[in-house]
């Protein structure tokens, strides 16, 4: 190299030119920029000499202007195109050659710089480059369009969000999809999400602090989540959506029902009661009342059968056993049917001819002297609530006389249950409903009207368990062992209602499930199983599953080791689902009272959780919701007091509260 020659060097990645000035040392040259600035470089680092001409430093400007009309790397297209099919190498003299037809110091540079550059026509090979073959330019330029497509597509979601975000209506796009879940993902698993990247790229992009938090934050500013979303539920295995397969398959049962397997006890001549809270829609179970000659009564249970248009097995069992029941929230439910379905075929429908499960019961004591269980047709007369039932029954209206018979046998039979042993736990329990942004909060006090709906699917599950029994039936046994409870002096030393009743409940042991018969100690029942929620409940349909095939002589479909298995299954699922509802229920019952904050609740105290501590239990009588307070003075058990909440905060589970007369607040 001589002084004066022209140079190419890179500086932090940038490409630069630069004169030879004069040696440093060995091997080292001073070169001089555009600018003035010197440089000392390594023969290694000059990455192109242009030979042939003479420059000064304050000329490179010139000379880069001079090349720039030739450096259009569409050029490169032509000469690929000439050299691929033979896979003939090439220098830049020979590209300037083949591009510009002249083999100048400035042209030769011009074409030095087009290969350099390229990444899709050629690739470097020593001092040549080497056209690469057809198959992997196609695939360079799929992969540049598809980068060029991500980009404008990240670029047209970070336009849409910010427009949303700025209260703008707008309509998202499929290609938005996958940062949306990203995002969900983040808000609902924080650090356990798979796959945060996306979701962290695009909190960075929008100016949110990389947290679950803020992502919460931003899909509520965004329009896509509600501030109240289910985080419980989201972070469940419920799911929420019907798969579409499962959707075609509930409209084909519309359409075109299976033949009916089954032949039916024609029953459509009896008055059938649907008795439910107004707001239920999968109807299933229905109570008729038969006077016999003699004077006494048949009781009739009619059980909605859903079984009538599915089969162990086919896509609407396995969806169904999948979700394995039906979940109740404030906001609304998640079935475990299609809809259509759920409260349409299979529903026990006011005027409809309906397929249903009847058990009939001589009853006259209150134990069971003989039933039968035989698929039925039945026609609904009346659909009930809870209220009109008590109100009829209240005012002893006459035509329906047969409604205070089924109170009277109901109560009967309460009766009889407690001498085998039963034990009542009688607690209020609250109903929250959330419409729009209203919420409601109902006790549910006991009435006569839901003691006898309850007795009477009590009795239905005992005439099913023994039938399984009778027959060595694989069924969905229920059963809970003999609670220790308190000694009876203790028991009433404690206040009677909720406390005493509160002090039974914690001796209660948790009930079982099993394919062979169990004594249930509460219900008093030495066998029993839950047959009367079909449409809700996945365990109610395994029995009718089971049942039905040996009323019709046919083999059973799931056999005991099978049964087995699908109790475990069913037994989680069912547990999760509940999880999900308590914890819901929590969370709107501690945004019902932040919203009420300034209201004073009647509060009774149930019980010490550490009364070492002095952290207890109380339970808000007018909304049936027990709270855990913190207390700061001596209190008895049965002690009622008027608190106030000064701080809650759903999303994190807390509430505080003051005690009125003592204007401390308390924590939970």
């Amino acid at each position: 190299m001589e002084k004066g020659t022209l140079v190419e060097f890179r500086l932090h990645g940038d490409r630069r030119l630069a004169v030879l000035d004069r040696p440093e040392g060995k091997k080292h040259w001073i070169v001089v920029d555009e600018r003035g600035q010197a440089h000392t470089l390594h023969p290694r680092q000059i990455t192109y000499e242009v030979t042939g001409i003479a420059i000064k430093p304050g000329e490179i400007p010139g000379f880069l202007r001079e090349i720039d009309p030739y450096l259009d790397p569409s050029s490169l297209e032509v000469a690929w195109e000439l050299l691929v099919e033979d896979g003939e190498t090439v220098d830049p003299p020979a590209m300037a050659r083949l591009l510009f037809s002249d083999q100048s110091p400035l042209l030769c540079y011009a074409a030095y710089c087009l290969l350099s550059e390229d990444k899709l026509y050629f690739k470097q090979k020593g001092d040549r480059y080497e056209p690469r073959s057809a198959s992997q330019v196609a695939d360079l330029k799929h992969q540049s369009m598809m980068a060029v497509q991500r980009l404008q597509e990240w670029q047209g979601f970070l336009d849409r969000a910010q427009r949303a975000i700025q209260g703008e209506v707008v309509e998202w796009q499929n290609s938005d999809a996958g940062r949306v879940e990203a995002l969900e993902r983040f808000a609902t698993l924080g650090e356990e999400a798979t796959h945060r990247l996306p979701a962290l790229e695009t909190l960075a992009a929008l100016g949110y602090p990389e947290t679950s938090e803020a992502a919460f934050t931003l899909l509520v500013d965004l329009r896509l989540w509600s501030p109240h979303e289910n985080l419980f539920l989201r972070r469940s295995h419920i799911p929420i959506q019907f798969p579409s397969g499962v959707r075609d398959m509930a409209e084909a049962r519309l359409h075109n029902p299976p033949p009916d397997a089954d032949r039916r006890l024609d029953l459509t001549m009896h008055k059938v009661y649907t008795i439910d809270d107004e707001s239920t829609r999968e109807i299933d179970d229905g109570l008729s009342v038969e006077p016999l000659a003699d004077g006494n009564h048949r009781l009739w249970i009619h059980i909605a059968d859903p079984t009538r248009w599915l089969t162990p097995g086919d896509g609407l069992d396995l969806e169904a056993r999948r979700r394995c029941t039906s979940v109740y929230l404030p906001t609304g439910m998640v079935p475990m049917f299609p809809l259509e379905l759920a409260t349409g075929l299979m529903s026990l429908i006011q005027g409809e001819i309906c397929p249903a499960l009847s058990c009939v019961v001589l009853d006259d004591s209150g134990a069971i002297q003989h039933y039968t269980i035989a698929p039925s047709l039945v026609k609904p007369t009346y659909r009930l609530t809870y209220e009109d039932v008590d109100e009829m029954l209240q005012l002893g209206v006459q035509a329906e006389l047969e409604l205070e018979t089924l109170a009277t046998l109901a109560a009967r039979r309460q009766v009889w249950r407690r001498s085998q042993g039963a034990i009542s736990i009688h607690m209020p329990e609250s109903s929250i409903k959330v419409y729009g942004d209203e919420i409601t909060i109902q006790v549910l006090e006991d009435s006569t009207s839901r003691n006898l709906v309850a007795e009477m699917m009590i009795l239905a599950g005992e005439v099913a368990g023994r039938y399984g029994q009778t027959h060595q039936l694989p069924l969905p046994f229920r059963g809970q062992s003999q609670p220790e409870l308190p000694a009876e002096e203790e028991l009433l030393m404690l206040p009677p209602g909720p406390v005493r009743y509160c002090a039974i409940r914690r001796c209660m042991p948790r009930g079982e499930i099993a394919s062979a018969p169990l004594r249930h100690a509460s219900l008093g029942l030495e066998v029993y199983t839950q047959v009367t929620s079909p449409i809700r409940r996945y365990a109610d349909l395994l029995a009718h599953f089971q049942i039905k095939a040996h009323l019709r002589g046919e083999p059973l479909p799931f056999p005991t080791e099978q049964m087995k298995d699908l109790l475990q299954g069913v037994s989680a699922t069912a547990y999760e689902a509940t999880l999900v509802e308590r914890q819901t229920n929590r969370y709107w019952g501690l945004e019902y009272l932040r919203r009420h904050s300034g209201e004073i609740w009647q509060a009774l105290m149930l019980r010490w959780l550490r009364e070492h501590e002095n952290l207890g239990l109380v339970l808000l009588e007018d909304l049936g919701l027990e709270l855990a307070m913190r207390f700061n003075r001596s209190i008895e058990l049965g002690d009622r007091l008027e608190i106030k909440v000064t701080y809650a905060d759903p999303r994190q589970d807390l509430i505080q509260f003051a005690e009125m007369t003592e204007s401390t607040v308390h924590y939970t």
